[in-house]
């Protein structure tokens, strides 16, 4: 069993992505070709703002968001703790320092009620993240960023094609930042990633910046990247451009169908009882980048998945505040508890637009069983 089926998905598009990848071994133009002009146009209408600026990946647009902004040594960037590593390692790149503050313990997203007092003189930036698959809290966040005229930058690796109040991830707050790494809701067949905005000035830096800095050719009036995205990956983003909205709907679908089939499966069970599934605001359509539950002794609940032959994987088992080279932070074990929990139990089930009902039926007596032995 595959966490996550690509295959399926390929041979549904082999003829438009194979047809694709030849336009561009014809055309020769690897880098920046017109595919990427297409991609970019496509996925502003789709995300519904002005600009659009396809990037080398979803680690790189951090750093091109943060430097746009001007961010660097003696700034302070606000996220949170619980999340993959580059959203702590682009703010600390740029030479500035990440301030973490907790999660909400139903959707693992930034909790804004904690949000203001992180916030300092020295606050530059606040990065929420939303993480798999569903946008943080982003009225209360902006209410809050507005407040003291801080911009916000959403961490939307996990999230594009969610809906937050009806409006599209990347169209929350001054600059979208994503990812199309292969096993994300929209994946390329290699790194690459976009950046959002309606802000005019804030694209024109950005696009500068992706390119070494250069307004012109060979004129650098800042410094840059090599941030730009390679013409195959446009080609294989716009084929899957074409049933993009088909597989949110099925993502949709089947996490909360998954949701439903262990509700039932866990009923009564006081092990059940110990169980978390997945939380999604009613406001919220969530992509399930990942479908996440926590569970109690992780270790043996994914051994015991695995002799049933069901893969899972952990999505994030130690928060930022707890890794080595934050370590001259002045945080400690216990100062983000809700972070520090989920790091300990979440585990992550097998989650993709092309699950089918028997697979995921099987999954769920995998996870009762596991559960109770």
């Amino acid at each position: 069993m595959d966490f996550i089926d690509l295959k399926s998905q390929y041979r549904r598009l082999q003829t438009s992505i194979n047809a694709r990848l030849q336009a561009v071994l014809e055309h020769g133009q690897y880098v920046l070709g017109p595919e990427v002009t297409e991609l970019e146009k496509k996925l502003a209408e789709y995300v519904g703002v002005k600009h659009c600026i396809a990037a080398s990946s979803g680690t790189d647009t951090l750093l091109m968001a943060l430097m746009a902004l001007d961010i660097g040594p003696g700034d302070e960037v606000i996220t949170a703790p619980f999340t993959f590593f580059a959203t702590g390692e682009m703010i600390a790149l740029a030479g500035a320092t990440p301030i973490f503050v907790d999660i909400d313990a139903r959707t693992y997203n930034l909790d804004p009620a904690l949000l203001e007092r992180a916030i300092t003189p020295r606050t530059k930036a606040i990065m929420p993240v939303s993480l798999y698959g569903q946008c943080a809290e982003f009225d209360a966040i902006n209410a809050i960023a507005r407040k003291h005229k801080i911009p916000v930058i959403e961490d939307a690796a996990q999230s594009f094609g969610a809906t937050y109040k009806g409006r599209r991830s990347c169209a929350l707050c001054e600059i979208g930042s994503t990812s199309f790494f292969p096993s994300k809701p929209l994946g390329a067949y290699g790194d690459g990633g976009a950046l959002f905005t309606n802000d005019d000035a804030l694209a024109k830096l950005m696009r500068e910046i992706r390119v070494h800095g250069q307004d012109r050719r060979y004129h650098h009036p800042r410094l840059g990247v090599n941030g730009r995205l390679d013409t195959m990956q446009a080609a294989v983003l716009l084929a899957k451009m074409e049933i993009f909205d088909e597989e949110v709907t099925a993502r949709a679908r089947i996490g909360t169908h998954y949701t439903e089939l262990l509700r039932d499966a866990l009923r009564g069970s006081a092990a059940g009882s110990q169980v978390t599934l997945p939380h999604v605001e009613p406001h919220n359509l969530s992509v399930y980048a990942q479908y996440t539950i926590e569970v109690p002794n992780r270790e043996r609940f994914e051994q015991a998945m695995k002799a049933r032959g069901i893969p899972t994987a952990v999505h994030y088992p130690l928060s930022l505040h707890e890794q080595p080279v934050f370590s001259h932070l002045p945080y400690k074990k216990g100062d983000f508890p809700i972070s520090e929990r989920a790091a300990a139990r979440v585990i992550s089930l097998p989650m993709h637009p092309y699950l089918t009902e028997e697979t995921q039926r099987k999954i769920v007596r995998a996870v009762a069983e596991a559960i109770a032995g």
